[in-house]
Formats: C-alpha cells, sequence, structure tokens
C-alpha cells in the first residue's frame, strides 16, 4: 500500500497547500473542513495511476487529481444539504457546522480553486466542463425525474457518479500523454468503477451499520430516494452481481487501452475488484 499512499499525499499536500492561500480565513477553514477531514481520495488516485499507466510522471497528474477531489467534495456539500444530512466522514456536514449559506459559498469555493487547477489544460477543462454537466443532470433526475426501473437507475448512476469517476480516469491519461483511443477507454473503465461503486454505496446504505460506515444509513428510504435498493425489486445480493458485472466490463476497457505501467495499473484492477466488495 505504500505505492498508493505516497500517491494520495502528494494529492493531499496540493490539496492543503491550495487551501492554506484560500481568502478569506473564514473561507479557508470552511475548505478545509469538508476536504481535509478524511475520504478515501479515490477518483484523485486513479488521476494519478491513470498518468503512470502510460509512463508519465505522477507530479504531472498532481493539479488534475486535486481539483478533481475539491469537484467532487462540492457536489457532496450540495448533496448533504439536499439530504439534510448532518454527518459527512464521521464529522458535521458543512451545513450542520457553519449554515446554510456558508456551506454554498464553500461550495462555489471548491469549484474556484478546482478550475483555477485545470485551467493550464484546455483539454482539462472540456473533461470536466463535460463531466459536470452530466452530474447536474444527474443530480436533477434524482429530484424531478425519478427512475422507475433498472435501466433508469443505471442511467442517473452513470451521471451522478461514473461521469467523475470518467473524468478523473480521463484526466490521468491526458497528463500521461495517451491517445485519444485509450483515453476514452480509461474513462470507460473508470465510468463503470463509478457505477459499481454507487450500486454497492446503495447497498451498504440499507444494511451496514452507520458507525461501521462513518455516516448516516438508511438515508435512501428516509428520503424516499432512487437507489437501486428502492427503484428495483433485486435483492442486496443480486445487486452486488450486477455490480460485479460492471467490475468485468471494467477490467475488460482497462486491458484494451493496453497501457504499459504494470504497476499503476495492477492498483486500477485492484480497485474496479475492491469497490464491489468495500464495507465503508
Amino acid at each position: 500500500m505504500e505505492y498508493l499512499e505516497r500517491r494520495v499525499a502528494l494529492v493531499d499536500d496540493r490539496l492543503e497547500t491550495v487551501i492554506d492561500d484560500v481568502e478569506p480565513d473564514e473561507l479557508s477553514a470552511e475548505l478545509e473542513h469538508v476536504v481535509l477531514a478524511g475520504g478515501k481520495r479515490v477518483r484523485p488516485a486513479v488521476t494519478l495511476l491513470a498518468c503512470e499507466a502510460f509512463g508519465g510522471d505522477p507530479e504531472d497528474a498532481v493539479d488534475f487529481g486535486a481539483g478533481i477531489e475539491f469537484v467532487h467534495n462540492a457536489s457532496l456539500v450540495v448533496d448533504d444539504i439536499i439530504d439534510r444530512s448532518d454527518v459527512r466522514r464521521g464529522t458535521p456536514s458543512a451545513w450542520a457546522e457553519f449554515g446554510y449559506g456558508p456551506a454554498l459559498i464553500t461550495s462555489d469555493g471548491l469549484l474556484g480553486e478546482a478550475f483555477a487547477l485545470f485551467s493550464s489544460d484546455e483539454r482539462a477543462m472540456r473533461i470536466v466542463a463535460e463531466a459536470m454537466v452530466e452530474l447536474g443532470e444527474g443530480e436533477a433526475t434524482e429530484l424531478a425525474a425519478r427512475p422507475t426501473t433498472e435501466a433508469e437507475y443505471m442511467e442517473l448512476a452513470r451521471r451522478k457518479t461514473g461521469a467523475l469517476f470518467r473524468a478523473a480516469a480521463e484526466l490521468g491519461a491526458v497528463a500521461g500523454g495517451a491517445e485519444p483511443e485509450a483515453v476514452e477507454l480509461f474513462g470507460e473503465y473508470a465510468e463503470r468503477v463509478g457505477v459499481a461503486f454507487q450500486m454497492r454505496d446503495d447497498v451498504l446504505d440499507a444494511t451496514a451499520d452507520a458507525d461501521d460506515l462513518g455516516k448516516p444509513t438508511g438515508q435512501d428510504a428516509e428520503m424516499d430516494r432512487p437507489s437501486v435498493v428502492q427503484v428495483t425489486s433485486l435483492s442486496p445480493e443480486e445487486v452486488d452481481a450486477r455490480a460485479r458485472e460492471q467490475s468485468e466490463l471494467a477490467l475488460a476497457a482497462l486491458e484494451e487501452a493496453e497501457p504499459s505501467g504494470e504497476a499503476a495499473v495492477d492498483y486500477l484492477r485492484d480497485l474496479a475488484e475492491f469497490v464491489v466488495v468495500r464495507e465503508r
């Protein structure tokens, strides 16, 4: 794990540096509360690993990795407001700690810092802008045009979760100098990992213990939110099986891209397998 921890540490250092420079101090403290309270750093890890998979230096992808983590956290701040969830990663959520107005400003601040990190590369800006369109449409769909079938749920999961995973991998592949077709395949890999991640998340919300998970459980049912458990008649075991199918398709796309960095690719393979068995 030391290999992966070193790469996550690079991103954490960049996140801390950016947040330290934010003004005023109140906004810096709010960003610190949201971003540095914890988190798996899965998306930025994918960014750095994708860069290395194509022979790039992880340092070349650190800004992109930090940027995608800022975008992810900005979306979580809004999610917690919508859900009235007062705990995130075992600590008070942004709105619970600071109030609704400051929380919304925190989300805006996170997005601003993210796009500052992407602004040096036109391709990065396009990739993230497309992901944010998908994410916004997914959030709106969840609130307005609720899915009622498994197919509709899968499309929601692709937009709401898969899109940012796709962006994370594509950013890393671009930083590593990958050809366009390989960038697209890495995007497919990560999108499917993201969908599998979301399906497993829905199962955990329905079945896990809140203390073990580090956030409230039963939220999907309480909020009448369209999780795969709510939308379909699938059992948790059947949902996990569907998630494994997505994981296998992700692995196929990864291999088709023919990356050369074996150590990084091994970790990407492990991620696709881990998301469907994780307990947090």
